[in-house]
């Protein structure tokens, strides 16, 4: 029997390496041998998790033709692979891909490193930051005040507990968007929300319009539930929307779902204006895509006289296009596993009754916490401390980033919890393969981009600041020059990424 459980294709094997190309060497600089090249290029993919464990690799001829290489040359970069342990082989089944004896599997999304690892390294592959207390305290002792009158019941809310949807559909309402109960799922956090969304609406093979780059997480989600993903640059810096791209491929490609971030983008932190993303709902109605907004990040503007942009449901006063997600896990903390959906009522009908095959409900307790937050005050007095950590974090972590990588570029954004940093040529994957072992962990460009793209960049949280920020661009700054130089894991010669 087979030992590999998915397949690579020659073409998209050959984007992915395309995506990894290296600079001409400079006068002097010994170049590695094609094989070698090649070898490290698929070694890097399946320690980002681009190309997952125990996949079949294309036959060496077709690979081979894909790369306009010889046959040799893949021949010997297999077996180098073999020899290191990332690749298993057997006559009539195959080769396919594998993790030598001890190391951890690769993630395909961004998972937060376990607590036993947080001495030795700094975490920056997570965008999350701790809880402001002593409001998580305080919420979970009002919850267990609370908590009583649902006990004596079966405790399965599919849509959610009355009181907290009520709470939702207010705080709606005073953002000037009118809002009925009726219209709020309360949600196992946002990704339990759009894993529902997209179950409902795209099914397997289905086109998705996605920002490009966008959060790691919900690609991959969107990916393991068969979405075929269609990808829409982002304007550069932090304009925000390429609006004449969106229209053409709303128009072009007629996806069933499309799902951004309007405001603090993960990652590039642009903030999208009123006429965006008022031009946004009008060409999704147009074009029958139903638009998933998701308002995870919207409560962190961090900048003094920033004035917030009406929320894109505010511009689908019939709601017939836009279905909008929040989470508590941003705003307030991430072991607050409570998210919401608010649409039409029917759509919430829907959501709730394919609930009965996934999860039933979410957890009561959580959800009387955060009702206990909004109802209380308590809700805006721990984002206010929210915004301070995030706020000093980030002033801390770029002054940090621009003085030990001077050549590293980026936009400041006005709000959110991510820094997009176009890392000056170097390559994205090798750096965040050679920062873990200087004890920096950081997410490459690609994970946040559709087959290989965003080769040069990396993604920073705002997530540690002071001492933390200097140490982690010092880090970084080490595993660079290690990157620039070639010293990084006895490889030959440069390697950096063509921009």
């Amino acid at each position: 029997m087979a030992q590999w459980t998915s397949a690579v294709g020659a073409a998209q094997l050959a984007r992915l390496l395309n995506s990894q190309q290296e600079r001409p060497a400079g006068p002097g600089t010994r170049r590695p041998p094609a094989y070698r090249a090649l070898a490290d290029g698929v070694r890097l993919l399946v320690l980002e998790g681009r190309v997952p464990v125990a996949a079949r690799l294309p036959a060496e001829r077709e690979l081979a033709l894909a790369l306009s290489v010889s046959r040799t040359t893949v021949a010997a970069a297999y077996e180098a692979l073999r020899a290191e342990g990332f690749l298993e082989s057997r006559r009539g089944a195959g080769s396919w891909t594998a993790v030598p004896a001890g190391n951890p599997l690769p993630a395909r999304g961004l998972e937060p490193l376990p607590p036993e690892t947080l001495g030795s390294m700094i975490d920056l592959g997570c965008a999350a930051l701790p809880a402001p207390e002593p409001w998580l305290t305080r919420s979970v002792r009002g919850a267990l005040e609370e908590l009583p009158p649902y006990a004596h019941t079966h405790g399965d809310y599919p849509a959610g507990l009355p009181a907290l949807r009520a709470m939702l559909a207010e705080r709606y309402t005073a953002r000037g968007i009118p809002t009925m109960p009726e219209q709020i799922m309360v949600t196992t956090g946002a990704m339990g929300a759009i894993d529902a969304i997209c179950h409902l609406f795209a099914g397997r093979g289905e086109r998705i319009a996605v920002e490009s780059p966008s959060y790691a997480n919900i690609l991959q989600l969107m990916r393991e539930a068969g979405a075929r993903l269609v990808p829409v640059a982002m304007a550069e810096g932090l304009a925000g929307w390429d609006m004449d791209r969106w229209r053409q491929v709303l128009r072009d490609a007629a996806p069933r779902l499309a799902y951004v971030v309007a405001d603090f983008h993960n990652p590039t932190g642009a903030l999208a204006g009123e006429d965006q993303r008022r031009g946004l709902v009008d060409a999704a109605r147009s074009a029958g895509t139903v638009l998933v907004v998701d308002e995870t990040m919207s409560e962190l503007h961090l900048d003094e006289g920033l004035e917030m942009p009406r929320p894109v449901c505010g511009f689908d006063p019939s709601g017939s296009t836009v279905i909008t997600v929040g989470s508590a896990s941003k705003a307030f903390w991430a072991g607050m596993r409570i998210g919401w959906v608010r649409a039409a009522p029917d759509v919430i009908r829907s959501l709730v009754a394919a609930r009965a095959y996934a999860d039933l409900g979410t957890p009561v307790l959580e959800q009387l916490a955060v009702n206990w937050l909004l109802s209380t005050g308590g809700w805006e007095q721990a984002v206010d401390i929210r915004r301070g950590q995030a706020r000093e974090n980030r002033d801390a972590l770029v002054a940090a980033v621009r003085r030990a990588l001077p050549r590293w570029e980026f936009s400041v954004p006005h709000g959110g919890l991510t820094l997009w940093v176009r890392t000056g040529g170097l390559s994205g994957s090798r750096l965040a393969e050679v920062g873990e072992r200087v004890g920096v962990r950081v997410p490459s460009g690609p994970r946040f981009g559709v087959d290989g793209a965003f080769e040069g960049y990396v993604r920073l949280p705002f997530t540690v600041g002071g001492a933390v920020a200097e140490e982690a661009a010092t880090r970084l700054a080490a595993a660079a020059r290690l990157v620039e130089t070639g010293a990084n894991g006895g490889d030959e010669g440069p390697r950096t990424f063509v921009a």
